[in-house]
């Protein structure tokens, strides 16, 4: 069961990345044009946010599942010397926590956003800080952190 959870998170990854990537841009535009906010931009916005939420389900699994993560708590000294079991036992799961707290307040704070400008500002600001958090937080193959292929 841990192989298939960890394929689905490292899977699922891409659709988050894609789903960011894609509301900031429309945000962008929106922002920059003064468009009207549609249903298709609050649509965007709201599928964005319940695919990080997703995603966050499948990584919450993987983590207490882990024998990366087991060892890191057992040994919890000796994880800390380690960057990549130090990585995978707290600083991906806190990084990745508070990347999903900033796309459910951007997405939260948006909703309730009266002005279609003040909408797209909204959301281009606390996506794309999520957007940076998760790529310092994902263990591409180039991360100094920790590196795992692109996919599982």
């Amino acid at each position: 069961m841990y192989q298939s959870l960890l394929f689905c998170h490292s899977a699922l990854r891409w659709f988050v990345l894609v789903g960011l990537l894609y509301s900031i841009f429309r945000a962008y535009k929106g922002y920059s044009s003064k468009l009207p906010f549609t249903k298709t931009d609050n649509s965007v916005r709201h599928w964005t946010a319940t695919i990080a939420h997703i995603q966050l389900i499948f990584g919450i699994l993987i983590y207490v599942q882990s024998p990366i993560v087991k060892y890191f708590w057992k040994n919890f000294s000796e994880g800390m010397q380690s960057t990549d079991i130090a990585f995978f036992g707290i600083l991906h799961i806190l990084l990745m926590l508070s990347a999903i707290v900033l796309i459910t307040i951007g997405s939260a704070l948006a909703k309730r956003k009266q002005n279609d400008s003040d909408k797209f500002k909204t959301i281009l600001l606390w996506f794309s800080i999520a957007l940076i958090v998760i790529f310092i937080a994902i263990p591409w193959p180039f991360s100094p952190l920790a590196n795992r292929p692109y996919f599982r």
